[in-house]
């Protein structure tokens, strides 16, 4: 397995709309309305999931990145965390990298899935749709990795921000975008060919500027968003199956055919997967795009942002080296791949 990484900015901002019906049950300033929310996971298999995983001995790779650049991102904040929590992450590669960490006091886990819980200290058993934790209580609130697998996204975001105290800062780490958009193509051809319809079997991932605009309608302040995008190549599509099974990650969509996989479907997925995202030596490509959140629970003491139009100079002017005379007419675009 090799992997190789590159890192983008969002192509949008905060301000980006919410995905339609995800955020529909819940009011602007993210306090959940009564309504309905739609069931794109079944939880209780997830768990079931997560405990086969942890039973056969995880795959940690994926969690081990993300926690390595939580532990930095944290050492650029200058603030101190006495009580935070570690919300439903698969093992414990959050709370060994943060073990020691200057800012970072107390550090409870709370994971949906008990099996080795115990092992990572101060712990408990919780969903993280319903956080037990009383309004105000906790420094910083951390997740790697778990939060794409969940329901009612904006209802746990809400959550998140009311047990923060105030300026309590969240931060974590999940997957969106594109990950795994080769292995959606290859199944969703090979089931074409062999059953002659659709089964959904890789699950939806929020786009980052959706997500943005998430973190604004939940209450934070000062969201942040933006993508780390690692590809890692694999001997065979069979062995990326194998890690999904070890990461807990395999398919718990609730509408997903009910009846095993066709081995001729299967077998055909691998050959598509091989011929279509395999490089010139034979090995295959699969894409996980890590979006980054982060947010703070709104205080006094925050900046504001100041009012449109109420700026004195332009941006550009004010990047311009001093003595530099400003561009007559417009630049010639830049062209870029992606």
């Amino acid at each position: 397995m090799e992997v190789m990484t590159g890192r983008k900015s969002p192509p949008g901002n905060a301000d980006s709309p919410a995905p339609p019906g995800t955020a529909a049950g819940h009011a602007r300033d993210g306090e959940p309305l009564a309504g309905w929310s739609p069931i794109l996971f079944d939880r209780v298999l997830q768990r079931r999931r997560l405990a086969r995983a942890a039973r056969l001995g995880p795959e940690p790779f994926l969690l081990e990145r993300v926690a390595e650049e939580m532990a930095d991102r944290l050492s650029a904040v200058n603030r101190q965390f006495p009580l935070a929590l570690d919300l439903g992450t698969a093992t414990d590669a959050v709370a060994v990298a943060l073990r020691g960490h200057a800012g970072v006091g107390r550090l409870v886990t709370a994971a949906p899935v008990g099996l080795g819980l115990g092992q990572r200290g101060a712990a408990v058993v919780a969903d993280e749709e319903a956080l037990p934790f009383a309004g105000q209580s906790l420094d910083l609130i951390v997740s790697g990795l778990a939060l794409q697998g969940v329901n009612d996204l904006p209802g746990t975001l809400a959550q998140v921000r009311r047990a923060l105290r105030p300026d309590g800062l969240f931060l974590a780490a999940l997957l969106g975008g594109a990950s795994l958009t080769e292995l959606r193509q290859a199944f969703a051809q090979a089931e074409s060919e062999t059953v002659g319809g659709l089964s959904p079997r890789v699950a939806p991932f929020a786009d980052v500027r959706d997500l943005g605009g998430l973190l604004q309608r939940a209450g934070f302040a000062l969201p942040v968003t933006d993508i780390d995008r690692v590809v890692v190549r694999y001997g065979s599509p069979f062995s990326l199956f194998s890690d999904l099974r070890r990461m807990g990650a395999s398919n718990v969509l609730a509408e997903r055919r009910k009846v095993p996989l066709r081995r001729a479907t299967l077998l055909r997925a691998a050959e598509i997967y091989q011929q279509q995202f395999a490089d010139p030596d034979g090995r295959v490509r699969a894409t996980f795009e890590i979006v980054w959140l982060s947010g703070w629970a709104p205080h006094e003491s925050q900046q504001k942002p100041l009012a449109p139009g109420s700026a004195q100079m332009r941006l550009a002017d004010a990047l311009r080296p001093t003595g530099e005379p400003a561009p007559q007419g417009k630049a010639p675009p830049v062209e870029r791949k992606p």
